[in-house]
């Protein structure tokens, strides 16, 4: 296929390529594609869903759906684009069956609990408490965020995914977009400004 959107570069020729096969049925192809992608979805979900767990499974329905669904595939957007959509569809549809079937954060509290558990000799001890309490804060600041500015947050700040790709993802207009993080990152400011500055 000759015709790419200008956008295009290198890679998403190569992943448009390893597209057109797994619309064959070539196997090796599709596990390439989730060789080199699986890390940042999973990576995407874990921040929009604060379980590691959660983030796993989400990532396997990603690709699920990507075999499923390759014949209907046509390269009109990055691959990645695609994939970032159906893994918005999927976190959005389990935040909101949370919401509808809340259970107690026990279980995560005690997960998140158990990396803190260190030898008191050594001499990181301390520092990797601190850091596990920083990006504890980030998460749960993070977690309070609406749906959309919570993923646009993530897809910028840990996926360094451009504006333009954003608004393709969640469809909405660059400008949008922009509106979505500032707001989101002013929420964020408040939320963390007690913790950052060391106030109770």
């Amino acid at each position: 296929m000759s015709d790419f959107p200008p956008e295009f570069d290198a890679d998403d020729r190569r992943d448009v390529a390893w597209m057109d096969a797994v619309k064959q049925g070539d196997m090796d192809a599709f596990e390439r594609l989730v060789e080199t992608h699986q890390a940042k979805i999973i990576g995407t979900a874990a921040k929009m869903l604060g379980d590691a767990g959660d983030a796993e499974d989400i990532a396997q329905q990603v690709f699920v759906r990507v075999w499923n669904s390759a014949d209907r595939y046509e390269p009109t957007a990055r691959f990645t684009t695609w994939l970032f959509k159906i893994t918005r569809n999927l976190t959005f549809n389990e935040l909101r069956r949370r919401k509808r079937h809340p259970v107690s954060s026990l279980e995560s509290e005690l997960g998140s609990r158990v990396l803190q558990l260190q030898d008191p000799q050594s001499k990181l001890a301390s520092a990797v408490l601190i850091e596990q309490e920083v990006q504890t804060a980030i998460q749960a600041a993070i977690d309070g965020l609406p749906e959309v500015q919570r993923m646009a947050v993530v897809l910028r700040r840990y996926q360094d995914v451009s504006y333009e790709e954003i608004g393709k993802i969640l469809d909405l207009s660059v400008p949008a977009v922009k509106s979505v993080l500032f707001r989101a990152r002013t929420q964020l400011r408040e939320r963390l400004r007690g913790f950052l500055s060391g106030e109770d």
